[in-house]
């Protein structure tokens, strides 16, 4: 836990950019019928019926010093997927940094044998050097600031129903593009110093 709180507290440095990834996935849900539109006076009514159109997946990476996020809707999230999401991290988005710091957490598929399950030998390897990694303790994937942009995508940035995978992604695209030209990030308050004070029954007894 202190290992990602002290990542947060480094001063900005572009060259070794502050990352959080991780992923979360909305089922895809469409309309029975078409909805009435709304009048005055009314909202759009929709029917209670719908039909399941499968479910998206979206990886995140979340840079908070840079306060910016980007997504990528995928239909899968299986480990060949997160092997193409931290390429994408590395040579897309951030493709002149020296380092990429990634934060992430404990799930089988975060680790880097999926770039070995990926790309050749060699690529596997420059990938792997260009990430510092650092891992949330079993059970604190909450120190993963990227989980914080996900609920708010989920919550607030798309409808209760997204019919397609289309529409998942151009609606997705929307709210990185608005919130990233807002410059959001995440007011970041919970240090080392605060862990070692709240959560001081979680660290060892040591008896003298």
């Amino acid at each position: 836990m202190e290992d990602v709180l002290e990542v947060y507290a480094r001063p900005r440095d572009p060259s070794r950019p502050p990352v959080c990834l991780d992923e979360g996935s909305r089922q895809l849900v469409a309309h029975s019928r078409s909805p009435m539109p709304a009048r005055p006076g009314e909202p759009e009514t929709w029917d209670y019926e719908y039909v399941r159109k499968g479910v998206a997946d979206v990886f995140m990476a979340f840079a908070p010093l840079e306060r910016e996020r980007h997504a990528r809707v995928a239909a899968t999230r299986t480990r060949l997927d997160m092997a193409e999401a931290l390429r994408w991290l590395s040579d897309e988005l951030y493709p002149d940094a020296e380092a990429i710091v990634l934060v992430w957490d404990n799930l089988n598929t975060h680790a880097m044998g999926s770039l070995y399950e990926a790309f050749p030998p060699e690529e596997a390897r420059r990938l792997a050097e260009r990430l510092e990694v650092h891992y949330t303790p079993k059970h604190g994937s909450w120190l993963d600031m990227v989980e914080v942009e996900i609920g708010v995508l989920m919550s607030h940035g798309l409808p209760r129903r997204v019919g397609g995978f289309g529409e998942m992604a151009r609606l997705v695209r929307a709210w990185e593009d608005d919130r990233n030209a807002r410059q959001k990030t995440v007011d970041w308050q919970f240090t080392t110093e605060g862990a070692r004070v709240k959560l001081k029954r979680l660290y060892p007894k040591i008896i003298t």
